[in-house]
């Protein structure tokens, strides 16, 4: 079968070797909770965002709430280029350690379009989000956090969709067609390389992007 295939889910086994959703946990509800619907990212944090942006919009000007949507973005795509680089393909030498990784994200691989585990359930998120507002709290100040927090949970929803998008989507547009290309290339050609998901510039800086296409 050739990478094409692969990259469609399909096989002799159909669709199905791709898309199963493996139990994770003999707990059932541990076991539910590593599977999210694609919408629940936005119903849970977008309203937090409009939240965000505007208490920072009556509080701050523009220019500074603008500025700190742009730098929290900014933090975003680190935290998605490094975090998929060096902790979810982080090769462990203990059988806990590969377990905690292939929950992390090994699945993913073995199984990447169950379209249940395609974004990040909020036990995940959620803790990333509360990490991320302590260091922009911290470095940045009570207010000043808002927007760039703001900044980082937009990022991390426009990745979140267009993670599902790039799986499970009909990408019409040039960029769209570009980013599946790479996104499936990591997955079915080389995992080491194309780690930016939402933010392949990062690729281009560290030395990570895959070939150029034929």
């Amino acid at each position: 079968m050739d990478a094409a295939g692969r990259a469609n889910g399909q096989g002799r086994q159909g669709r199905t070797w791709l898309a199963d959703s493996p139990r994770l946990f003999h707990n059932p509800v541990l076991d539910r909770l590593s599977r999210v619907h694609r919408l629940v990212p936005l119903l849970l944090y977008a309203p937090i965002l409009v939240l965000l942006l505007s208490v920072a919009l009556w509080r701050l000007p523009f220019p500074t709430v603008a500025a700190g949507v742009f730098g929290g973005y900014i933090l975003w795509t680190l935290v998605e280029y490094f975090g998929h680089r060096f902790l979810f393909h982080y090769r462990s030498r203990t059988a806990a350690g590969t377990r905690i990784q292939f929950l992390i994200h090994g699945v993913h691989h073995d199984h990447p379009n169950d379209p249940l585990r395609l974004v990040m359930p909020p036990l995940m998120s959620i803790p990333i989000m509360a990490a991320a507002y302590g260091v922009l709290r911290a470095g940045c100040g009570a207010e000043a956090s808002l927007p760039a927090w703001a900044g980082f949970m937009g990022g991390y929803l426009f990745y979140d969709m267009l993670h599902y998008h790039v799986h499970h989507g009909r990408p019409r547009t040039a960029l769209g067609r570009l980013l599946r290309h790479r996104h499936m290339h990591h997955h079915f050609r080389d995992d080491t390389c194309s780690f930016g998901v939402s933010a392949p510039w990062w690729d281009e800086v560290f030395g990570t992007s895959p070939p150029a296409r034929n």
